[in-house]
């Protein structure tokens, strides 16, 4: 049931988030190749859906529909009779919270397998359905005592188009092939990646992190450390990732963090290979799921393997040589990296000072016969706080780059 006033609390912080998403869109630095305001139309047509739980239903019948042939995935029905906009009931699936370790070890529970299945429900949902959970903390899914997985709350729902998803096929195939030049058609084609005049230092960024991508074997890659790289070479380059693409990176995030959870050793890539396999198996060898999911497999095959693997690393090397890219590549990363950092920390601690600053003028006020005056300086301390969290981010990401 939606508690009353929940409307009015939207409007109010929304309205306040937006003022935020225009200043940082405005910004000469943060808002450089970075969507803002799409981020925050986003968030807004999320959070206003989310609040309507006759939608909330429909995304729940949806997501039941495209798990209805998987047994390990179990998702509660809707009771359309007892349902309205504010009002929701859904059929009763109790089950062990995901991160209630003790209690799925007690049941007899194999949390190494909980959390590979976790990573195959995602990754059917948005490579096969393309309508995806955008919340899958671990308070959204539970363990039922025969070990299938329940999903709940449906109302913070990801959908990515056909085309998107077949443009992303593309982009994962040519990282997958170290293709810097398919790659980048990919995201210019995605709207990921804005062309400009001179595109050879964007080809060599790319490179760059395909290099470093594939210089460890596929199954050992960290979300998070793929985030880290794609930060790294996104830095003053014409990358505009899209709005929905944020929640597609929250998701995989989350969903990393729940498996690390149950299995310390979990590692999301490789994770994937079964559900790879399991794909190449269907018989539709047209189909270009198949054909992508299967080539990233061949892939980290052959990088694993040191025999394969050696003379194509050569003939690559011989190739950059020719063209000219390691040295200026590498001087390029690290000086940057450098001042990146420089630049963050100083920045930092301006921004800390004003939150200081404004929250003592808020105090202060606050403590006078006019308290609602208290709101000026309180707002531009939520913004200083707001700047020194990302300057914070950005120096610990400038710390953690090669």
């Amino acid at each position: 049931m939606q508690r009353p006033g929940l409307r009015s609390l939207f409007t109010i912080d929304l309205s306040i988030l937006k003022g935020i998403a225009h200043y940082f869109q405005n910004h000469p630095t943060w808002g450089r190749g970075r969507d803002w305001l799409g981020i925050y139309e986003e968030c807004c047509r999320i959070l206003w859906e989310e609040i309507d739980y006759l939608n909330e239903g429909r995304n729940a019948d949806t997501f039941r529909r495209n798990f209805r042939s998987i047994e390990w995935v179990n998702v509660p029905r809707v009771f359309w009779r007892y349902a309205s906009s504010r009002v929701l009931t859904l059929e009763y699936m109790p089950g062990i919270k995901i991160s209630h370790y003790e209690a799925l070890e007690a049941a007899g529970l194999d949390r190494k397998r909980l959390a590979q299945l976790g990573a195959q429900a995602y990754l059917h949902q948005l490579l096969d359905d393309g309508f995806f959970h955008a919340d899958p903390h671990p308070g959204n899914i539970a363990v039922s005592l025969d070990g299938a997985l329940i999903f709940y709350d449906f109302g913070m729902m990801g959908q990515v188009q056909p085309m998107t998803r077949q443009r992303l096929m593309g982009t994962f195939m040519g990282i997958a092939q170290r293709n810097a030049d398919q790659v980048m058609s990919s995201l210019v084609e995605l709207g990921a990646l804005a062309e400009v005049e001179d595109m050879s230092p964007v080809r060599r960024a790319i490179q760059y992190i395909l290099d470093n991508f594939m210089d460890k074997p596929f199954e050992e890659q960290s979300i998070e450390a793929i985030s880290d790289d794609l930060y790294a070479v996104a830095y003053d380059q014409p990358f505009r990732f899209p709005a929905t693409f944020t929640f597609v990176m929250r998701a995989f995030s989350t969903l990393e963090g729940v498996g690390k959870g149950l299995d310390p050793d979990f590692n999301f890539m490789e994770a994937a290979k079964p559900f790879a396999a399991q794909l190449m198996t269907l018989g539709n060898s047209g189909d270009g799921a198949n054909t992508l999911l299967g080539e990233l497999s061949r892939q980290a095959a052959q990088v694993s393997t040191t025999a394969l693997g050696l003379p194509r690393r050569i003939e690559d090397t011989l190739d950059k040589l020719e063209r000219g890219d390691i040295r200026v590549r590498v001087r390029s990363i690290e000086t940057d990296r450098t001042l990146r950092r420089i630049g963050s920390v100083t920045m930092a601690n301006n921004y800390a000072i004003l939150v200081g600053a404004f929250t003592l003028s808020a105090t202060g006020v606050l403590m006078s016969s006019w308290p609602w005056l208290a709101l000026a300086p309180g707002a531009l301390a939520l913004a200083a706080g707001v700047a020194f969290v990302q300057a914070v981010i950005k120096a610990n990401r400038a710390d953690r780059l090669p």
